[in-house]
């Protein structure tokens, strides 16, 4: 365990500086943690962009990053190779005791509120919150197991069943990840739209049965038309835009369910109300995950999702202007960052 470590902090929007930390010594159910990898998710973007997301601002300088691995320095763990569970709940709340803890109003979360994330060297963590990675999953695989926790926790929402017609909108690395996951659990017809061109390349890659170009919600015509005028099943917002949650409503079919997993930067959603209602949609809003780290580590070790494909930019903290540079001009798929 190094007495002094590099960490990556957010001081005000873009302006990100890395620092000299001392190193803390960690507390009662607390380990030490050498982070080997950390990937840059959208909400590290909006936090770098905008200063906060929503209501929650920079208050103080905050290490960004909350897709994290990496290996055990103390305690009788050490040197175990561990996914770090970004959340920690009270457990106490009415929320934490229904199982929901995705829910709990006092949820610590990396790199977000006044708790530190994960780009730097090391970071203490509850000991509860780490999941033993098997040898045959990289460090890159363990980080890339929270986003795709996010993307089962979306899917349970989604309560897909065989041979439903479901839409992805938004292609970044959950869209994809959805996408692998729709098919997988047995989706018919999964139907990705993209703005992107490279993004929607890789969703035909990853599965969809078609991949269309977004275009200020022309795609809506060409997705009932896929569907002979039925509409979609599920549709799956993963783009974080207003459109996009109007594509989604208009595509999908009445009685469906649309799931929100994108997050606005303009911290309100809108769509056509009275299209929802007269379609009597069920909207559910993806709040992170719950659950969801033994499965994922179970669908990635098997084969049967494959998130290590999906980075395609990988830096050392130190380059980290080039790595936020490259993540916020939304080039390639997915940036990690390898402290």
């Amino acid at each position: 365990m190094k007495k002094e470590f590099l960490a990556l902090k957010l001081h005000k929007a873009g302006d990100l500086r890395l620092h000299q930390e001392a190193a803390a010594q960690p507390g009662r159910n607390e380990v030490a943690i050498r982070v080997e990898a950390a990937g840059i998710c959208g909400s590290d973007l909006h936090w770098f962009l905008e200063g906060g997301i929503g209501d929650a601002q920079l208050t103080r300088p905050l290490v960004l990053g909350h897709e994290l691995a990496g290996e055990i320095l103390t305690g009788e763990r050490k040197g175990e190779r561990v996914a770090i569970d970004p959340a920690i709940p009270c457990g106490r709340c009415r929320y934490c005791q229904q199982g929901n803890p995705n829910l709990c109003p006092w949820v610590k979360f990396a790199g977000h509120g006044d708790q530190d994330g994960g780009l730097q060297e090391q970071i203490i963590w509850p000991a509860e919150q780490l999941f033993t990675l098997p040898d045959s999953l990289s460090m890159i695989e363990g980080a890339l197991l929270e986003p795709l926790g996010v993307a089962i926790h979306a899917l349970d929402l989604a309560k897909i069943e065989i041979g439903m017609r479901a839409g992805v909108i938004g292609c970044g690395p959950i869209g994809l990840m959805l996408t692998q996951l729709l098919r997988l659990k047995g989706a018919s017809q999964v139907i990705a739209v993209e703005k992107l061109p490279h993004r929607l390349e890789a969703a035909g890659q990853y599965g969809a049965t078609h991949s269309l170009s977004a275009e200020e919600g022309a795609e809506a015509g060409e997705i009932l038309a896929i569907t002979e005028g039925e509409g979609l099943d599920v549709c799956i917002e993963s783009a974080g835009d207003n459109q996009a949650v109007e594509t989604a409503v208009e595509t999908a079919r009445p009685g469906a369910r649309v799931i929100l997993v994108g997050i606005p930067t303009v911290d309100q959603t809108i769509f056509r109300a009275s299209t929802a209602r007269r379609k009597g949609l069920t909207i559910k809003l993806c709040r992170r995950m719950k659950f969801t780290y033994p499965l994922a580590i179970q669908f990635v070790e098997s084969g049967q999702i494959d998130v290590a494909s999906l980075v395609t930019h990988k830096y050392a903290i130190q380059d980290y202007r080039q790595a936020i540079r490259t993540a916020t001009q939304r080039q390639g798929l997915k940036v990690v960052i390898e402290p």
